[in-house]
């Protein structure tokens, strides 16, 4: 049975609630631990490097949350989505290794590194019981890829390869790499602007410009797709800005690629038009003949795949692969990656991995878009704390839309920034949550009349976790 209620009676409307920074020792740790992440600044410092800082802090955050619980908050981790699926794909890359290529390489891969990315992306999602901690935590990536941008402009080199000129030296990011990590940022940041003023607004844009400038120095083909999908992305989706100010942002960003593209960036991009001509078209190493055999890795393993961090491996040694089968002996053979973070997940979980990873990602996108369609429309209009929530739904799917298209073009499946944007999405839906709590906004909605223990169930909460 279903009955009406006013999705304002938790209480009166509060007064309206500005966004600052809110620092706390967890906040710190976590935010640390998303800069390391994003811009693998310890990478910088040889000596700091040898140390893996970013392993070090996400298991002194670990500790400090174990014994300080007061800092956290259950709802992300217990109600959301996004919680469960990065658990899940955890239990389910543990529970394919015994059925892989290697049971110890995957064994290893887990330990040493898959580990690290989803305990900091719980925490993280652990870590955000307001609007304030997630617009803090916001922040760090975008200072994460300022910081990025800046060894992307000032520290890295240049080289050529063919009659390109393009970043070199990137430490553990490569040129192509650096569009995943800098195309959700270039989200953040909008949000970031949009929802900011004085300082924040000027530092988010100097940050956003650096953004633009780096991926055009990158030379990757890959973001610049990915830049053309988040622009549309942008001008389709961000209704609640007037589009002027939309079509300006994408003009400005357009105009700053255009000043900052280095020698040969046109003519590498101009390739994408003819992509039967590419390599990655004809030679057995390029991208297509790579997606062939990662599509026939998965039916040759449907259930439990190569094994988490096996795809290298198989095109070295499994003798289901056709580059295994039919290559001569006395030559050399090349142990490829996937070269696709989609690709990546179906060859090496499987068909039950490549629907956790795509209910992690589209699922997110989608999430968002509902979520979006479900809080009041006087947000877009109000406090700060409400413009930023309202706008966050946004601009988190826009950033994952770019993230989608860039990890299209590498082996990401694994890396921290997709799980990042999801604690993200569940973070923001713990905060919807407690905003609507306070009573921000009135809406006539139907929702079950009773809980299991026979008692109301509040709208307010079961819309923004996502229920």
């Amino acid at each position: 049975m279903t009955t009406a209620i006013l999705a304002d009676r938790a209480g009166a409307r509060p007064q309206p609630a500005t966004l600052r920074v809110g620092l706390d020792v967890l906040r710190v740790l976590l935010g640390l631990t998303i800069v390391l992440n994003v811009s693998r600044i310890h990478q910088h410092f040889h000596i700091v490097a040898l140390l893996r800082p970013a392993l070090l802090l996400v298991a002194l955050t670990g500790l400090f949350a174990f014994l300080n619980p007061k800092y956290l908050s259950t709802d992300g981790l217990l109600r959301t989505k996004q919680a469960r699926l990065i658990v899940a794909l955890g239990l389910f890359a543990c529970m394919s290794t015994p059925f892989g290529l290697s049971f110890g390489n995957s064994a290893k891969f887990i330990l040493e590194s898959y580990s690290k990315v989803l305990l900091a992306a719980l925490l993280i999602v652990a870590g955000i019981r307001r609007t304030r901690d997630l617009y803090t935590l916001v922040w760090f990536y975008v200072a994460a890829c300022g910081i990025l941008s800046y060894l992307g402009i000032f520290v890295f080199g240049m080289s050529k390869a063919g009659n390109t000129v393009r970043l070199s030296d990137l430490y553990t990011f490569d040129a192509n790499d650096i569009g995943a990590v800098l195309l959700p940022g270039l989200a953040l940041t909008l949000l970031i602007i949009q929802s900011s003023k004085g300082w924040a607004r000027m530092t988010a844009c100097v940050i956003l410009a650096g953004i633009g400038v780096t991926i055009a120095r990158s030379g990757s083909r890959g973001a610049f797709l990915g830049l053309l999908v988040t622009g549309a992305a942008l001008l389709v989706l961000a209704k609640g800005i007037p589009i002027a100010k939309r079509v300006a942002i994408v003009a400005v960003t357009a105009v700053t690629l255009v000043f900052a593209a280095p020698q040969g960036y046109w003519d590498q991009m101009a390739t994408l038009l003819s992509p039967k001509e590419d390599y990655n078209w004809t030679s057995s190493e390029g991208r297509k003949q790579i997606t062939l055999r990662g599509i026939s890795y998965m039916l040759s393993y449907p259930v439990f795949g190569l094994g988490i961090n096996n795809f290298v491996r198989a095109e070295c040694i499994d003798p289901v692969s056709d580059k295994v089968r039919f290559h001569q002996a006395s030559t050399g053979i090349r142990c490829t990656p996937a070269h696709n973070s989609t690709l990546q997940a179906a060859a090496e979980l499987g068909i039950p991995g490549l629907t956790l990873w795509l209910m992690l990602t589209l699922g997110g996108i989608l999430g968002m878009l509902r979520l979006r369609r479900q809080l009041p429309a006087e947000w877009l209009h109000g406090d700060e704390e409400e413009r930023f929530l309202h706008h966050s739904t946004t601009y988190f799917v826009v950033a994952m839309v770019g993230f989608l298209v860039t990890s299209f073009f590498v082996t990401f499946a694994y890396i921290d920034i997709v799980y990042i944007l999801a604690a993200f999405m569940a973070g923001l839906q713990v905060s919807v949550a407690g905003r609507l709590a306070q009573g921000g906004g009135q809406q006539q909605v139907v929702v079950p009349s009773a809980g299991p223990r026979g008692r109301q169930v509040s709208y307010r909460r079961s819309v923004a976790l996502g229920r």
